[in-house]
């Protein structure tokens, strides 16, 4: 294996969640909904393609019932200080546990996209200057 070529990723509302990955997550378009007549969104992470499905199996389960994010398997973008911390700002309050962690080589934040699937931004720059909130470690996983 020499690299994750594509990551698919069941949604059951294309829309709202197309528009997150392009306008909150910033992510440039591969190929929008009307290449694949509404069915599937593609985005470019690096030399990976995130693509968004649209196929009615996506788990429908409630972000109320996440208690912690290491309860859900998810999907992880690396990205700078500056971009890392204005998402912990923006999306910071969707449920309890978020972060940011201490993973020991980087820090990392739990948020949910429009769909209620599970994702994690994080950066290896340290902070500028005192950090306004601790981190969470491995040790507060309950």
């Amino acid at each position: 294996m020499r690299a994750v070529d594509h990551i698919n990723v069941d949604v059951t509302d294309l829309e709202a969640t197309h528009v997150f990955y392009r306008d909150v997550l910033k992510l440039p378009v591969r190929r929008p909904p009307a290449d694949f007549e509404g069915e599937h969104a593609m985005f470019e992470v690096g030399d990976t393609v995130v693509t968004l499905a649209e196929t009615g199996r996506a788990d429908g389960w409630e972000k109320s019932d996440l208690e912690h994010p290491l309860d859900k398997a998810h999907l992880a973008f690396e990205t700078d200080r500056s971009q890392y911390d204005a998402f912990v700002d923006e999306l910071d309050g969707q449920f309890p546990n978020q972060g940011p962690y201490d993973w020991g080589e980087f820090e990392g934040f739990y948020f949910l996209d429009p769909d209620g699937n599970l994702l994690e931004v994080i950066t290896y720059d340290p902070p500028e200057g005192d950090r306004a909130r601790p981190l969470l470690t491995h040790d507060d996983v309950t």
